[in-house]
């Protein structure tokens, strides 16, 4: 049973950054990603990592401002956020799954969240 943990988020003016981290209880050859769910919104699939780093995933709403990364000796995966904007203030999720793909749709594991708000 791998558990997940968040932590990082926090509060943050506009164009500010934060790194979020998910430590696994255990080692884990996952493919790692996160997601994220604002206030009356579905949930978004942000960013995943293969479990050697070698392919990403990034939504279209994040890239060139997230980078996702992992080091797998720590059993931990980041994101790193920069040039915030209000519209990224959501609960991140860490997660796993077997592929980036199957990651969106059927993870194995989740993480509890960590609010992320981005202020004006």
């Amino acid at each position: 049973q791998v558990q997940l943990l968040e932590s990082g988020g926090g509060l943050v003016q506009a164009g500010g950054s934060l790194r979020l981290s998910c430590a696994a209880s255990e080692r884990t050859f996952y493919t790692m990603g996160w997601f994220r769910q604002a206030p009356g919104k579905e949930r978004d699939y942000v960013a995943a990592i293969s479990w050697n780093g070698a392919i990403t995933y990034y939504a279209d709403s994040v890239k060139g401002r997230f980078t996702i990364s992992r080091d797998n000796a720590k059993n931990t995966v980041y994101l790193q956020m920069n040039s915030l904007k209000p519209e990224d203030t959501a609960v991140y999720y860490c997660a796993a799954g077997r592929t980036i793909a199957e990651l969106n749709r059927t993870p194995a594991y989740w993480g509890q969240g960590t609010q992320v708000t981005v202020s004006s």
